[in-house]
């Protein structure tokens, strides 16, 4: 059977007035005006179809009726409030499932998982690496990395990180083909590719032509269906690859990749968090995106 429940705000103008025997007092406990706690007020006694107060010149008195209803409203909204908390409370452990590109989880996020569960032991992190876009009402995901424009709709999404590309490659590859030291020299070399780029300024063909090469033939060389796999190509020293600035800056800071020249082309895509819009109030998920920000900054 359906419950006859009167509105929620309306019954905490009612107890805040009730427990204070003042409009005004209920109207600075909840934030409103003392015209706003009255019109609640109000209309609940219109929608109880009795009256709960006796409004006097100076005070403010419950009626019979009101004093037999402000008890067990007051009990209500307490265990409403105390659900609400244990529920919330439960929200701040357990497991986390992040979506994200396959590439962005092996190059960036794996290596550095470890200091957010340092941070915050109580939450499970469980990685969803798929190439698809999460569905947030179907699949079961908290939250998403996802490089694109940040143009998705009815979603909470937050920049994360921009991205450039430039050559890189293995230091034992460039101790055993020294003309590689040139732009021009890439001529010689074994180009690494990704074949499943989202924007035509991660391609070589894109990179040579900005950086105004020719003589080299952008088309030859292995290629991949993922960006972690062109990389790890390239750690092993079979060539030269085209490196995200969002993924290996690592790689870069441990001398494990070398950077080539001083050329790179800024990419039309950027690494965002996304989530659903109110899921970002959730404790798990905003304390996810915050650690996110300050890896990133």
């Amino acid at each position: 059977m359906a419950r006859r429940l009167p509105p929620l705000n309306a019954l905490r103008a009612f107890e805040a007035a009730a427990r204070h025997l003042s409009f005004t007092r209920a109207a600075d406990e909840l934030f409103v005006t003392q015209a706003a706690v009255s019109h609640q007020v109000k209309a609940l006694e219109e929608h109880l179809g009795l009256k709960l107060f006796k409004r006097l010149n100076r005070a403010l008195m419950l009626t019979d009726e009101g004093q037999h209803y402000f008890p067990d409203v007051r009990d209500a909204l307490d265990q409403l409030d105390i659900a609400t908390n244990s529920l919330l409370k439960a929200d701040s452990s357990g497991v986390l499932t992040v979506s994200v590109m396959p590439s962005f989880a092996s190059l960036w996020l794996v290596p550095r998982l470890q200091q957010f569960t340092q941070q915050h032991p109580d939450i499970d992190v469980r990685i969803a690496a798929y190439d698809s876009l999460a569905d947030f009402d179907r699949d079961d995901v908290d939250c998403a990395i996802r490089y694109g424009k940040g143009k998705w709709d009815n979603l909470y999404v937050e920049h994360i990180m921009d991205d450039e590309m430039f050559p890189v490659c293995a230091p034992h590859y460039l101790e055993r083909n020294p003309s590689v030291i040139t732009p021009n020299g890439l001529q010689h070399h074994t180009l690494l590719h990704d074949y499943a780029v989202l924007s035509e300024a991660e391609t070589w063909a894109y990179w040579l032509k900005h950086a105004n090469i020719t003589g080299v033939d952008h088309t030859r060389g292995p290629k991949f269906s993922h960006t972690h796999m062109a990389m790890q190509a390239c750690l092993s020293g079979e060539g030269i690859a085209l490196g995200h600035s969002s993924m290996i800056s690592s790689e870069l800071q441990t001398g494990r990749l070398l950077r080539l020249f001083n050329i790179s082309v800024s990419s039309d895509m950027s690494a965002y968090f996304v989530c659903s819009q109110n899921g970002i109030e959730r404790f798990k998920i905003k304390v996810f995106r915050d650690w996110l920000l300050s890896e990133s900054a």
